[in-house]
């Protein structure tokens, strides 16, 4: 059964959205703080986390003036995995980009592959069959549920020994993301980067009983939910390190960008999904989970309603996959396949794990696009860092960079 979520007592409207008024007017830390002005009398110690740290999840370097055990400014540091993935987007085709984008969010690469082709197709005008729609929806909510047991698994990890174990959280969750892993595999017959989407709809279409498999999958998962929320819901250490930690407000994050799971834990009622509707999420029904606290528990509760939702998505799908073709373009044999007829811009997103992931294209006469430009949430989220850490302890600087789940592969992009 889906677990409740707190509804704002009072709200105010803000930019058109209503707004939890107990965390819109919350102080904020200076991200702008000159270390020069800071207390003469203050001990303050330079200290990098990162970028070889692991909890930074990724090669993210954060350098931290600390107070005795109390931040007082941070800064991120990006760029240690610039793998120059827009600039390459210049030099290959339509067809040869899609391998390359797999990689930038590499926990949910099934959605990076949606986002790139949805843009293409509008680029080039292609139109995809209603089979390839709904196989890409049903993917991209499984890539979602993987994509969030991962994220609760490592984050409780980054918490350690408090939460009898440390690891006890992550192998369950891991455990459990294995199952989709091998539900793709079957589908693809590649383990993480799928190479699965084309510009017009799918490589590869379900093989016989994979509804059912997936079925079994998803009774298995949902049953596990109950076991994590037994075992950190009420955990009074967990709740101790996430409650009233990293508090979000939605303003802010609206200045920064920030959306997904990040932007609803602060009372920000948006999802892609619902609002601006792709793929075949006009024909399914789910609720968006939004919470008011905007702290890290907060941010927790998002994801694992999260991951209930999904799998009701994929449920009321994974029966009614209609006959048909899987791609509205011709097979294609040669890199230069697809082209462009003429010079054009457009933009198309996609609600991701992390939030919105865009794709901003310029194309031009021919088989390459002339520019390429990807919104990454992740990069939104690191963002909020330099508010988000001073005034906390180290150990309260790696539950917050940890509940906002940033993947440094799509921040460096």
């Amino acid at each position: 059964m889906t677990a409740p979520l707190p509804n704002p007592a009072q709200t105010i409207s803000i930019g058109g959205l209503q707004l939890p008024v107990e965390i819109t007017n919350l102080p904020r830390a200076n991200p702008y703080l000159d270390i020069d002005d800071y207390d003469p009398e203050g001990d303050l110690l330079s200290l990098n986390l990162g970028p070889q740290h692991p909890s930074t999840h990724g090669v993210l370097r954060v350098k931290l003036w600390m107070d005795g055990e109390v931040c007082v400014k941070a800064i991120p540091y990006l760029g240690y995995l610039h793998r120059g993935v827009e600039k390459l987007c210049e030099k290959l085709t339509y067809v040869q980009i899609t391998p390359i984008i797999d990689k930038n969010d590499y926990v949910a690469p099934m959605c990076n592959e949606l986002a790139i082709n949805m843009a293409f197709e509008s680029l080039i005008g292609a139109e995809v069959p209603e089979r390839a729609l709904v196989i890409r929806t049903i993917n991209a909510e499984l890539q979602r549920v993987a994509s969030h047991l991962l994220s609760v698994g490592t984050w409780c990890l980054d918490m350690g020994g408090a939460l009898g174990g440390g690891a006890s959280a992550f192998l369950y969750t891991f455990r459990e993301r294995e199952m989709i892993l091998d539900l793709f595999e079957e589908l693809t017959g590649c383990r993480f980067h799928y190479n699965h989407h084309t510009v017009g709809g799918i490589r590869h279409d379900v093989p016989d009983g994979w509804g059912d498999r997936v079925k079994h999958t998803l009774n298995h998962i949902e049953q596990r939910i109950g076991e994590y929320r037994a075992m950190l819901d009420d955990n009074r250490i967990f709740r101790a390190r996430t409650v009233g930690v990293g508090v979000l407000d939605p303003v802010l994050a609206m200045e920064l960008g920030i959306s997904g799971p990040n932007l609803r834990a602060s009372g920000v009622d948006h999802d892609l999904r619902r609002d601006e509707p792709y793929a075949a999420y006009d024909r399914v029904d789910f609720r968006v989970p939004v919470a008011t606290d905007g702290d890290c528990y907060a941010r927790y509760q998002m994801r694992m309603a999260e991951l209930e939702e999904s799998i009701g998505i994929v449920r009321q799908l994974i029966d009614d996959i209609p006959d048909g073709p899987i791609c509205g373009l011709k097979g294609v044999k040669l890199p230069g396949a697809v082209k462009a007829k003429a010079h054009c811009v457009t933009y198309a997103g996609i609600e991701s794990p992390r939030g919105e992931l865009g794709t901003w294209v310029i194309g031009q006469k021919g088989a390459n696009p002339y520019r390429c430009k990807i919104r990454p949430p992740s990069l939104h989220s690191v963002a909020a860092l330099p508010w988000l850490c001073p005034g906390n302890n180290l150990s309260d600087i790696v539950v917050v960079l940890g509940s906002l789940d940033p993947i440094m592969g799509e921040v460096d992009r």
